[in-house]
């Protein structure tokens, strides 16, 4: 199961950084690309708006 980000993303950048695989696009809030997420949870953990979560 892939992490998602919600609406309450600042775009803050923290989380693109911390993932392994790439998977995290930049946007007006991210994206991540639930094909090439391998369920790390990384970006979760810096996530300064508990704005990411598994789907």
């Amino acid at each position: 199961m892939a992490y998602v980000i919600s609406d309450d993303c600042t775009a803050c950048g923290s989380c693109a950084p911390e993932c392994p695989v790439d998977a995290i696009a930049e946007g007006d809030i991210f994206v991540i690309d639930a094909d090439a997420c391998t369920d790390c949870g990384s970006c979760e953990e810096v996530c300064p708006a508990e704005a990411i979560s598994p789907a």
